[in-house]
């Protein structure tokens, strides 16, 4: 999630419900001091409750704007798959331009906004899968899994001492980073060095996801770019100023795993997406 907000990317979240997966997107946004909104995806959401409409003032006769939650910094969009494709599409304007578009008039977001969308396994009742294009703009998918054995014994004692999760602000998280620092911090990310061997070992890896004979659907060049700003923000984070091999192979099953859509007989050999990143990853040379 960090990756994503640093590389000015949106995050997909996958995970069964009760695995804190709204809770750790508020907690990152309280964290960063930033704007935080939240809407809950059900069959009946409409796209005008996400971006808003216009509204007949009596007073004045005029229309004005009433803006819906997208008017933020942090959006998330909890339990993405259970909206039907249409409310689904009003995301991908903003995911992609950062502006919606209401009855014919386009307004600009804010220049830091990033989606976090959770979303259950589409086995789960009443989902809808996301269509590939919106798969496409979520820059990582985040596999959110259940707690150890140890750490559950955790979750249990803080609930026990009185932790709770509506109210996170008096726990204590508080903002730890300035939107300067955060400005910073990405003009330093963007310097990092990336070798033209370097390029073209990331295009030979989103290439191969297209020729694997178990994918139909591979990596775009989206896909690709946005595997070099994920890689590039792992790097820094690393505390270099380059990027080697092994910050695009640590980061590539999150950039890639949403992207690929395997044929119905690797499905039914049990065949993954991740199983397929981790082949093409041991397979392809890097460079020297």
């Amino acid at each position: 999630m960090i990756v994503a907000t640093l590389a000015r990317g949106h995050a997909l979240l996958e995970g069964v419900p009760g695995t804190a997966k709204t809770m750790l997107v508020k907690s990152l946004a309280l964290c960063l001091g930033r704007d935080y909104a939240r809407i809950q995806l059900t069959p009946d959401l409409m796209p005008s409750d996400i971006v808003g409409t216009y509204v007949f003032d009596m007073q004045t006769s005029t229309f004005n704007l009433r803006r819906g939650p997208i008017f933020t910094e942090f959006l998330l969009a909890d339990e993405i798959n259970r909206a039907p494709a249409k409310t689904q599409s009003a995301l991908l304007e903003a995911m992609q331009e950062r502006q919606v578009t209401i009855e014919g008039n386009t307004h600009r977001l804010s220049e830091g906004f990033t989606l976090f969308a959770t979303q259950n396994p589409i086995e789960y009742e009443g989902t809808y899968p996301l269509p590939e294009a919106q798969l496409d703009r979520f820059q990582l998918k985040i596999i959110v899994e259940y707690p150890s054995g140890p750490e559950e014994v955790d979750i249990l004692r803080r609930h026990h001492q009185g932790f709770d999760d509506s109210d996170l602000a008096a726990t204590g998280i508080a903002a730890v980073v300035a939107a300067e620092q955060l400005d910073a911090c990405r003009q330093e990310i963007g310097a990092v060095e990336v070798t033209d061997a370097m390029l073209d070992y990331i295009a030979r890896v989103s290439r191969a996801t297209r020729e694997h004979p178990s994918v139909y659907l591979g990596s775009s060049p989206r896909a690709a770019a946005q595997l070099l700003r994920s890689a590039k923000v792992v790097a820094a984070m690393r505390g270099r100023a380059f990027m080697t091999p092994d910050d695009v192979k640590d980061i590539a099953a999150p950039a890639l795993r949403h992207r690929l859509m395997l044929r119905p007989e690797a499905e039914i050999d049990g065949l993954r997406s991740d199983d397929v990143i981790g082949e093409i990853l041991a397979t392809i040379p890097v460079p020297r």
